[in-house]
């Protein structure tokens, strides 16, 4: 085997294929936008912003940033083994990165249902209405991350399975874009402000 092809190859074609990289670097400087012209309007209203960011509950913030960073670890496991050829090990990683995924989606609704509950809605003033926004935006990306993620899971589990590497690959690359955005997300939201 050439390695001058290989190394070309994965310089050309990383983990996931090109197109994959330009949504993600488009997602995240859709989110790094957001999150600019959050503190942006921050300058603003300084009290508000800091009185709603005391609203928020940080346990819970940093909780699911410890479900979804935890979820990507087992992610890369679940690709790691399932190079190595060990479809069983595979697909029990890839169960604990949907279970992280899972209760990622639980303990946000809870959060979601006691700002609700609250009268702390969308409208309820500029930095709800970034909060709601980025945050149900990042909602919907795990759970389409959990449905590329079942999918996946799914076909890893099929007797003749003809899951291919890159499709893999593809899959866990979109997961950790989810676990990146998140990153960005709670620091700003749940911690600056």
């Amino acid at each position: 085997m050439d390695l001058t092809k290989v190394n070309v190859k994965n310089i050309y074609y990383p983990p996931g294929g090109i197109l994959l990289w330009i949504i993600i670097f488009l997602e995240l400087f859709t989110f790094g936008m957001a999150l600019v012209a959050m503190v942006v309007y921050s300058k603003d209203e300084p009290e508000v912003f800091h009185n709603s960011r005391l609203l928020l509950n940080t346990t819970f913030g940093l909780t699911n940033t410890v479900f979804l960073l935890t979820s990507g670890f087992f992610m890369a496991k679940s690709v790691q083994s399932f190079k190595a050829n060990n479809n069983e090990k595979s697909s029990l990683y890839l169960k604990l990165t949907m279970l992280g995924g899972f209760l990622f989606l639980l303990l946000k609704s809870f959060e979601y249902f006691e700002k609700i509950e609250a009268g702390l809605t969308i409208g309820h003033n500029t930095f709800f209405t970034f909060y709601w926004m980025l945050t149900l935006f990042h909602v919907i990306h795990v759970l389409v991350g959990l449905v590329i993620l079942s999918s996946v899971f799914v076909g890893l589990n099929k007797k003749k399975s003809k899951l291919e590497l890159e499709d893999f690959e593809a899959s866990a690359t979109f997961w950790h874009m989810c676990d990146l955005i998140w990153l960005m997300l709670f620091p700003v939201i749940y911690l600056i402000f």
